[in-house]
């Protein structure tokens, strides 16, 4: 009898292993639920401006408002975000026309569109003021919001480098872009691998059901965010020509091995911002939220700390 269990308990396992990796899609949301609640997350919806927005949300305090990059989505912040809940109210959109949130063929997600889709979000939920956050293109939205409405920001981080610095020396992305391509943009799936590989140095563990559904998601959405990608290549340099004007308490976290853009641009954005705490991250890519979760909001919680000294 003990070893008809036996049998039975790894004929299961073995069907349970083949479901995993032959029908991924039914084990993807129980595991993104699974990380959100440990993580003292939950998920949200809200309408604004014809847009439902996703968001997770979770913990109570002073706002902290965690915005990702281009063609990324919320649930990349939750390991970061899981340290944070128990001290500071905590919300991650997935910003318009991008993750689960609406995306309008006939809008443009642009810097002066997301800036204006964010102050309306932020008013819908009655935060009237906020720590602001964000990686790559999240970045320079929490910049030009601080820039347009600073009286409603508290600080601003940059966790990872900002989209539109222009570094002394040319990133791998900067060739890319220089020579014509878009290599964010992923059509099939060894494009797909390509641009993990550009914006990872150090690959986190991703479950195989969560990285499959990130890459149908790429390719099913290839032409449009083309189309979006295009509408940002536009603004190429605009933070460079503003962030002199950011006059907030800033934390700027930049991988020292980020192929996306180069870290040459720490050191020109240091120049513009002298204030700045900035810190150079050895080892890590364009993604430190996911690369090293624990290390950088660790950097980043110490940094909410000195605004309250």
């Amino acid at each position: 009898m003990k070893r008809i269990c036996v049998y039975l308990a790894a004929a299961f396992l073995a069907i349970i292993s083949a479901t995993y990796y032959t029908l991924p899609h039914y084990f993807r949301e129980p595991l993104i639920e699974l990380n959100r609640g440990i993580a003292g997350l939950e998920e949200k919806t809200i309408l604004v401006d014809r847009h439902e927005i996703h968001y997770l949300e979770g913990g109570s305090g002073d706002a902290v408002v965690l915005l990702h990059g281009i063609f990324a989505e919320k649930d990349h912040w939750v390991d970061f975000a899981r340290p944070l809940t128990g001290s500071y109210h905590v919300i991650v959109p997935d910003l318009p026309g991008f993750g689960e949130s609406s995306r309008m063929p006939d809008l443009q997600y642009d810097y002066a569109a997301q800036t204006e889709l964010l102050v309306k979000m932020l008013d819908k939920l009655g935060i009237k003021r906020a720590h602001l956050a964000g990686n790559s293109m999240g970045g320079t939205i929490a910049s030009l919001f601080a820039i347009k409405y600073p009286d409603r920001v508290a600080s601003i981080a940059f966790i990872g480098a900002p989209h539109g610095i222009r570094s002394t020396t040319p990133s791998e992305m900067d060739m890319l872009i220089d020579a014509g391509k878009a290599p964010l943009v992923a059509r099939n799936p060894a494009e797909f691998e390509e641009m993990l590989s550009l914006v990872f140095a150090k690959r986190p563990f991703l479950p195989f059901p969560i990285i499959q559904a990130s890459q149908s998601s790429a390719i099913n959405n290839a032409e449009s965010n083309h189309r979006i990608w295009l509408g940002q290549l536009k603004d190429r340099y605009l933070l460079h020509e503003r962030i002199e004007t950011l006059k907030h308490k800033t934390l700027v976290l930049w991988g020292e091995n980020d192929r996306v853009f180069d870290v040459s641009g720490a050191g020109v954005l240091k120049a513009k911002l002298s204030r700045a705490e900035m810190h150079v991250l050895h080892g890590i890519g364009h993604l430190p939220m996911m690369e090293a979760p624990k290390d950088t909001s660790g950097l980043y919680t110490a940094f909410l700390r000195k605004m309250k000294s």
